[in-house]
């Protein structure tokens, strides 16, 4: 920097350089390697000891100040959101939890075999827990096949996702599990995808996880267990598609050697297969007198669907106009 300056011919004031410091104040705000800040901690403190604000003047003073203050804020307009709306001419002035948020909050989630349910908690001035707000929903069909660390985890992340406004980005907080060994099967060092991108979303967040036992956790067993989530009926539907598709494999050019192949076994020769084909047996499975292929190994198999422009009209049509297909 010296070699610029004299390069430069600029000149500076030893009596006004600061050499070798870990903070210096420039252009009213405070800078150091890791952040700039309004103001240096000990000189915050008169903010954040701010009392609680009676009355819509008071409020507006607080506002007024920290509107001014909101570029170094990470989602100032959703955390001053429900306090502006207290600033409505019409409104009654009521100061309730969604407006406090100097309070510890927690969370406690549960998942059964068709629903998740969570609830969101903050502790009042006597230290009791208080419910913001309840969350449920049915699981899909593809997620009721989940494992059940899989299911307790999804409940986590659907609680994270429905109260991100109060808890991302803030202090510390708590999630309860009824799950005790949810704590250990997150450190199996074979994780499906799937969870490795639910832990990544979790990394967002500042919490840990804290074990209830499930007749302590009333809030989100309830919310997971609502009657009306349950299955009510299982009907079985039969078709003859996959008849007509074990068919349609003989006649196809392109699955007939693989067919073939798959249906001989493991001792069956593939010099008669070019190098192409043989290169892509690691992808085909045979099961049911069906081939399936997978585009990468943690793929779930998929049918192929023989060359069969009939048969690939009856898919379709019994895919989308059919009455159980429930388009």
């Amino acid at each position: 920097m010296f070699e610029v300056m004299r390069a430069n011919k600029l000149y500076a004031n030893i009596d006004k350089c600061v050499i070798g410091s870990e903070e210096i104040q420039f252009l009213g705000c405070f800078v150091c390697q890791q952040r700039w800040s309004p103001s240096r901690p000990r000189e915050g403190e008169g903010i954040a000891a701010w009392s609680t604000p009676r009355s819509q003047k008071n409020l507006r003073k607080w506002l007024g100040l920290t509107n001014n203050l909101d570029y170094y804020s990470a989602g100032y307009a959703d955390l001053a959101k429900p306090l502006s709306g207290l600033l409505k001419k019409d409104n009654d002035w009521c100061w309730e939890r969604q407006h406090e948020g100097s309070k510890p909050f927690s969370v406690v989630c549960d998942a059964a075999d068709y629903a998740i349910g969570c609830a969101l908690l903050q502790s009042d001035d006597d230290g009791h827990e208080k419910v913001i707000s309840f969350q449920s929903r049915q699981l899909k069909a593809a997620e009721r096949n989940y494992p059940v660390h899989d299911k307790e985890l999804l409940a986590m992340k659907y609680a994270l996702v429905k109260f991100w406004v109060h808890l991302l980005g803030s202090r510390h907080f708590v999630v309860y599990r009824d799950n005790a060994s949810l704590r250990t099967a997150t450190n199996s060092p074979d994780l499906s995808q799937r969870v490795v991108r639910w832990l990544s979303f979790f990394a967002e967040y500042n919490f840990r996880v804290e074990y209830m036992p499930g007749k302590l956790n009333v809030l989100a067993d309830a919310l997971s267990r609502r009657p009306d989530y349950e299955l009510a009926h299982i009907s079985w539907v039969t078709t003859d598609l996959y008849d007509g598709m074990r068919l349609a494999y003989r006649d196809d050019e392109s699955f007939a050697s693989l067919a073939r192949f798959f249906a001989a076994g493991e001792d069956s020769k593939v010099t008669w297969h070019s190098p192409r084909q043989r290169a892509r047996h690691h992808r085909f499975e045979w099961s049911d007198g069906l081939l399936h292929y997978r585009v990468e190994h943690n793929d779930p198999p998929r049918v192929v669907v023989p060359t069969d422009e009939d048969l690939k009209f009856d898919i379709l049509q019994k895919a989308h106009d059919a009455l159980s297909s429930g388009h």
